[in-house]
């Protein structure tokens, strides 16, 4: 079997675990050469290390009765894909409307506010410009087209 085609059924099996929360949705799943599989998850409520065990003893127990690794010759690791990622799926920027973001577009050129909306086409962020009494919040359509990265800011 193809490395391809052992990702595609390793993302299969893990559809059909996560499928059955209805808020949990794959971010991204990884296989290194020495069968190191990472899998990366979120939920629209958020993810915990406790989701994150439960999907990992199911899926390691559905890789192991699928054979794909004979001998059981793989490590499973799941994870949520971390705070300092930047967001990949348009469910997870819907999943952020309300906190801070700081978009890079294709030119190079930051956005910084609060996304506001989201849809298919493209996000809307209030950026804040001044201080105090002097400050203007401006909203500021951006197309994903022109997006190179969106992070989510933490802040404290």
């Amino acid at each position: 079997m193809s490395d391809v085609q052992v990702l595609g059924k390793v993302e299969n099996l893990l559809g059909e675990v996560i499928s059955q929360s209805g808020t949990m949705f794959t971010v991204g799943v990884k296989i290194s050469p020495s069968n190191n599989i990472r899998v990366f998850i979120d939920a629209d409520d958020g993810i915990t290390i406790e989701k994150c065990t439960i999907v990992n003893r199911a899926l390691y127990k559905r890789i192991e009765e699928s054979g794909l690794f004979p001998g059981g010759n793989f490590s499973l690791e799941v994870s949520s894909p971390g705070v300092d990622e930047p967001l990949k799926l348009h469910r997870q920027y819907e999943k952020n409307i309300g906190r801070n973001v700081e978009a890079t577009l294709s030119d190079g050129s930051k956005i910084t506010g609060k996304l506001v909306t989201v849809n298919h086409q493209d996000m809307v962020v209030e950026e804040k410009t001044g201080k105090g009494n002097k400050a203007v919040i401006k909203p500021i359509n951006i197309l994903f087209s022109q997006v190179k990265q969106t992070k989510v800011l933490i802040t404290f």
